[in-house]
């Protein structure tokens, strides 16, 4: 335990973010590509309405990413601040409460789509022409799959802010490698022609079954000298107020990817209104376009832990030097993906959809016009999502979830979604591409002052600003 203290104590701050955000940026790279794999695979059919089918369902998929933030972002951020002060117990009892909690909604989630599937699925802007293949989809990964998926995820969560990122990124990551795998086998072999949207859906299943079994087997190990915990003995240890502190926290964390699953509801809607080869196009784009968060989301998921402990702790000069590297570091990656995505769109939108004789050659290929247009026009945003998801993060980890909900909120609601309808009335479906763009540039702006603010009234004077 003492060398995983010195990795928030005194580890240079550019080797421990390192070490901490390695593995989670792996993982984080590792499940795009297994769920980009899905509709690359998928895109092999030549089958435009599969391709949307799968990115309606991924809307259904990604509301789970707020559940796994709302224990496991919660709870790791409040288990962080507990180790930096020492409350070795309470940091148990937090972890078990996050990772009970964390199942039931993942049930009760699961048990409403089933239930309302039909509703929800047309509500996104299913037609009858990708209703079936939606379906199939949902039914697997969500309907059974979602308690499995929710496990692995908070599990991640969890370990990761207790020091423990290399297992959780080694889990998440060989879930991910299992599911590319078992993807052509059971999309090609097992299941007939014209199933091939299903056997990808359980192959992605099994892959998060085997994904959670590692993770819960790696917290009960390492729960003997560590602040983590999944036994419900340890939750007696807690009270009301600690879990109340989950929550403060866990939101606004929790909101901020709900939300982006509201707007992407939005988003489908309004280019469904433009043609299924525009939604199927739009799909292929935020799956290419997911490459740089991915990225970024793991650099600030390693930083979380040691802002949180060093905030705690007192050690407010590490802590800006945390702020600042992960910043820079994310930067970069925009400004290369940036590169990337104006110079080879063409070859990056391709590999989601076949042009050969399989499907309708010529519908494949306007998908692929859109989809080029489009990712070239969302790509502006550069480095703006870099820093409302850096910003963000830095407020969860010192426990300011009021001003992590006013941003989210602002975010999505008071400028993505506004902009989007002004941009689809104005411009079209080119509207809707580059709306993200405008409404990430003027929200960081808004979060970096949220940040400063609070830093003046919580940082002592004289110290480095970040």
């Amino acid at each position: 335990m003492n060398e995983k203290r010195a990795v928030f104590e005194s580890m240079p701050v550019p080797k421990a973010l390192r070490m901490l955000a390695g593995p989670t940026i792996i993982s984080q790279l590792i499940n795009l590509i297994y769920n980009a794999v899905d509709a690359i695979f998928i895109g092999q059919t030549g089958d435009a309405y599969k391709t949307a089918a799968v990115t309606l369902a991924f809307t259904i998929f990604m509301m789970n990413i707020a559940i796994a933030n709302l224990f496991g972002i919660g709870g790791g951020s409040l288990i962080a601040r507990l180790a930096g002060k020492g409350h070795t117990e309470k940091a148990k009892g937090i972890s078990s409460f996050s990772f009970w909690a964390s199942i039931g909604a993942a049930a009760l989630y699961s048990l409403v789509i089933w239930i309302f599937m039909d509703q929800i699925l047309y509500g996104l802007g299913a037609s009858e022409n990708t209703i079936v293949f939606a379906r199939q989809y949902v039914t697997f990964v969500i309907v059974i799959g979602d308690i499995p998926l929710i496990i692995s995820l908070t599990a991640a969560h969890l370990l990761r802010n207790t020091g423990y990122a290399r297992q959780a990124g080694f889990g998440l990551s060989g879930g991910g490698l299992l599911n590319i795998a078992l993807d052509p086998l059971f999309m090609f072999v097992i299941f007939p022609k014209g199933m091939e949207v299903a056997g990808a859906a359980v192959a992605t299943l099994l892959s998060n079954v085997i994904s959670a079994i590692y993770l819960v087997a790696v917290i009960i190990r390492v729960s003997k000298h560590a602040p983590i915990s999944i036994s419900p003995r340890d939750m007696k240890s807690i009270v009301l107020k600690d879990t109340k502190e989950v929550f403060t926290v866990g939101t606004p964390s929790a909101l901020l990817p709900g939300l982006f699953d509201v707007a992407n509801i939005f988003l489908n809607a309004f280019m469904a209104m433009h043609g299924d080869l525009q939604l199927a196009a739009i799909g292929i784009v935020m799956r290419i376009d997911r490459l740089p968060n991915a990225i970024n989301i793991g650099i600030c998921q390693g930083s979380l832990p040691l802002i949180a402990y060093n905030y705690a702790s007192g050690n407010h000069e590490r802590m800006s030097e945390v702020v600042k590297t992960a910043r820079i570091y994310g930067i970069v990656v925009s400004l290369l993906s940036l590169a990337l995505f104006q110079l080879a769109p063409g070859v990056l939108c391709g590999a989601f959809m076949r042009q050969g004789t399989a499907g309708d050659p010529a519908m494949a290929q306007a998908t692929i016009v859109f989809a080029i247009r489009f990712l070239r026009l969302r790509s502006l945003s550069s480095f703006f999502p870099m820093l409302n998801y850096s910003t963000s993060y830095n407020l969860q980890a010192v426990g300011d979830g009021r001003d992590t909900f006013i941003h989210a909120v602002v975010r999505i609601l008071g400028l993505y979604i506004p902009i989007m309808y002004l941009m689809n009335v104005l411009f079209g479906s080119d509207g809707l591409a580059v709306c993200y763009a405008i409404s990430e540039a003027i929200s960081s702006i808004f979060v970096l002052w949220l940040f400063r603010r609070w830093k003046r009234s919580h940082v002592k004077m004289g110290q480095d600003r970040a």
